[in-house]
């Protein structure tokens, strides 16, 4: 007869394998695949309240919840999809054909900077004026390229988008049909004490809600007021740049002003000061606003992380998973302390 701990080790191989193995299965879709949750664990607050008022109907107040999802929050991102790439595929071909040149651009800052920032330049050997104009016409040749083309690309894999499209709702269904039984059984099967497995559920789900509820709430009110200024301004393209600064406003601080803080440098240097007065004026007191109150309200707040924390965990986790990393950085990140925390002495407890 076998051992009792060689039959331990040897299922606890087999469901390592079996794991592995099922999580290399689901790699190729893990963008819809964690999506799916992401939306099951936002939306499904106001399911159980539908549940609550068809008990016997579970599937239709699935497809409820699903129908309220579509409409509050896919059909919008979708409709500004299409007119991102919309705009992209113009800036493209304006880019191509010569007529959006930033390196241009960065020529007309140049020549306008004083000839006393010229000699700073010079006088702490950064590089000469001519390097200088070089290196940044260059630069500014390849972001333009490189823009263009990342915002065209969204429009370019349709078949693999409606296919992780199709996959995420339709486990999205399911999720908020037969969520609450299968969070169940997860719970059941995690061998932990029953009081820590409830504090890391309450965690994992409340960092998912706060993080996903706050960041995307700072990124679509700095993104709209930021694209509002723009078309304002007739600045060419603002869902684009106001796409583009929704996207940066994920990295806290900084954000949304790497993109109109350039805007309203080329306005002073060409020659429009009153362009480039209510844009920085605008940047710093609506758009800034907007991340130094309603962040840390909704973010910090609820995941009870640290500022630098959320900053830190936010940056790395995009640049390990990309954009989906703004959820999963802190989400690790709060597990993380979370479970130390389990460890950690409370309320003076284990201090002799």
């Amino acid at each position: 007869m076998n051992p009792p701990t060689l039959q331990s080790r040897t299922l606890l191989l087999l469901l390592t394998v079996v794991t592995l193995a099922f999580g290399a299965i689901l790699w190729p879709l893990n963008g819809a695949i964690f999506w799916g949750v992401v939306l099951a664990i936002l939306f499904t607050p106001l399911h159980r309240r539908l549940q609550r008022r068809m008990p016997r109907r579970r599937n239709l107040a699935a497809l409820a919840t699903l129908g309220v999802c579509l409409v509050i929050v896919i059909l919008p991102v979708t409709l500004i999809g299409a007119s991102l790439v919309q705009e992209a595929s113009v800036a493209y071909e304006r880019a191509r054909s010569g007529q959006l040149n930033f390196g241009a651009y960065l020529q007309q800052v140049l020549a306008a900077l004083p000839p006393w920032m010229l000699e700073l330049l010079d006088r702490f050997h950064l590089t000469t004026r001519a390097e200088l104009q070089a290196r940044l016409t260059t630069i500014g040749a390849q972001a333009s390229q490189f823009l263009a083309t990342k915002a065209l690309d969204v429009g370019q894999n349709t078949l693999q988008f409606v296919v992780s499209f199709g996959v995420m709702l339709y486990l999205l269904f399911f999720l908020l049909r037969d969520g609450a039984r299968l969070a169940a059984r997860i719970r059941e099967a995690i061998p932990l004490d029953a009081r820590h497995k409830e504090q890391l559920a309450i965690k994992f789900t409340t960092v998912i809600r706060a993080t996903v509820k706050g960041n995307i709430v700072v990124a679509a009110a700095q993104g709209a007021l930021g694209g509002l200024i723009f078309w304002l301004l007739n600045i060419q393209g603002p869902v684009m740049w106001g796409v583009l600064m929704a996207f940066l406003s994920l990295l806290p601080a900084v954000g949304a002003s790497l993109i109109w803080g350039p805007v309203a440098i080329y306005f002073l240097a060409t020659g429009a000061p009153g362009q480039a007065v209510i844009l920085t004026a605008y940047g710093v007191f609506v758009i800034g606003l907007v991340d130094n109150v309603l962040r840390p309200v909704l973010v910090g707040k609820d995941t009870k992380l640290p500022d630098y924390v959320v900053l830190i965990s936010t940056l790395g986790g995009m640049a390990l998973f990309g954009l989906t990393g703004f959820v999963i950085g802190p989400m690790i990140a709060a597990l993380f302390i979370a479970t130390w925390d389990l460890f950690a002495p409370h309320d003076g407890a284990g201090h002799s």
